[in-house]
């Protein structure tokens, strides 16, 4: 039987990635992004829930991270799930993490506190340090070109 380990977020950065270098100069940057949702409850009061993901990012997206990547900016990541255990004080402790291979910076707040415009798109190709940096301003649906689509 087939299986899909995909996971997608839109979601803030808590804080700056903290990125290491590895033998071989292979890159790893950690930061966590927050996703909110809105809801009503029974008793008809709107409430807010905000889950924090740990993110993992290799090699040439680490690498895009580090540079262009600050708190309480908004971020899509795509990738894995994956949990790892191990033994603290005698008791077994899980850690779950995403591991990004696709990642979209969106903006979000700046410095000086409006939101930014900057897009890109980076992805990581197994193996490879191929990653895209902020291509300039725009939208990240603006297209000059004809939709030729027929519907």
């Amino acid at each position: 039987m087939a299986s899909v380990n995909k996971v997608i977020l839109l979601g803030n950065l808590g804080k700056d990635p903290e990125v290491r270098h590895l033998e071989g100069g292979v890159a790893v940057a950690r930061f966590p992004i927050a996703t909110s949702e809105s809801f009503k409850d029974k008793a008809g009061n709107k409430q807010e829930r905000t889950e924090w993901h740990n993110i993992v990012v290799w090699r040439g997206l680490a690498e895009v991270a580090e540079k262009y990547l600050k708190k309480g900016q908004s971020v899509y990541i795509e990738g894995k799930i994956r949990t790892t255990s191990y033994e603290k004080d005698g008791q077994t402790r899980y850690n779950t993490e995403i591991v990004a291979d696709n990642m979209t910076m969106l903006g979000g707040r700046s410095e000086n506190g409006g939101g930014s415009s900057d897009v890109s798109s980076a992805n990581n190709n197994y193996g490879s340090n191929q990653a895209a940096a902020p291509s300039g301003k725009g939208s990240a649906f603006s297209n000059d070109e004809p939709d030729d689509l027929p519907f």
